[in-house]
């Protein structure tokens, strides 16, 4: 009975010495589960907020709607890019090394398309960058490519890419 005794007071007497609102470390602490981190400036947050999220930011602007009489899907998919957005008002810009690129959702005839421009049609990039943004559209849109990547532009170079979009 006595070293059930001491040990539970030993317990006891190790956790008083805890601060229960001490909230510092690593790892995943409170209800929310939000990433906390020791951060080096004292007070400063310690996770990057919501904000800094590119889907996040994406979903807060509207899909730009569009009526188009075409069918086909790569015909409405160039539909998508030349409506795509332009202006941090109705796109998300992504900032390059050289350039930027506007993402932005535009919604044709009812399929939603993820659309990655440049600023105007006569600036191109590689069509790398367009097939990695096919690759890594639901990182990009928070939603599953529903297609092929469809670009707007010449065999090596061009101003746009679309790829259909599953958001359900």
């Amino acid at each position: 009975m006595k070293k059930i005794l001491l040990s539970t007071i030993a317990v006891f007497a190790l956790a008083a010495c805890e601060d229960p609102y001490n909230r510092s470390g690593v790892g995943f602490t409170g209800i929310d589960g939000e990433p906390r981190t020791v951060s080096d400036v004292p007070s400063a947050v310690a996770f990057l907020p919501d904000a800094t999220n590119i889907p996040a930011e994406l979903a807060v602007l509207p899909a730009i709607p569009v009526v188009t009489d075409q069918t086909e899907t790569e015909k409405v998919a160039r539909v998508a890019i030349d409506n795509g957005g332009r202006s941090d008002t109705n796109a998300v810009v992504l900032t390059g090394s050289d350039m930027n690129l506007f993402l932005s959702t535009v919604s044709v005839n009812g399929t939603l398309f993820g659309v990655l421009r440049t600023a105007n049609n006569s600036t191109r990039i590689d069509n790398d960058i367009g097939a990695a943004f096919g690759q890594n559209a639901e990182q990009f849109t928070g939603c599953l490519p529903a297609g092929d990547v469809f670009r707007k532009g010449s065999s090596t170079r061009s101003s746009g890419f679309a790829v259909a979009l599953n958001c359900s």
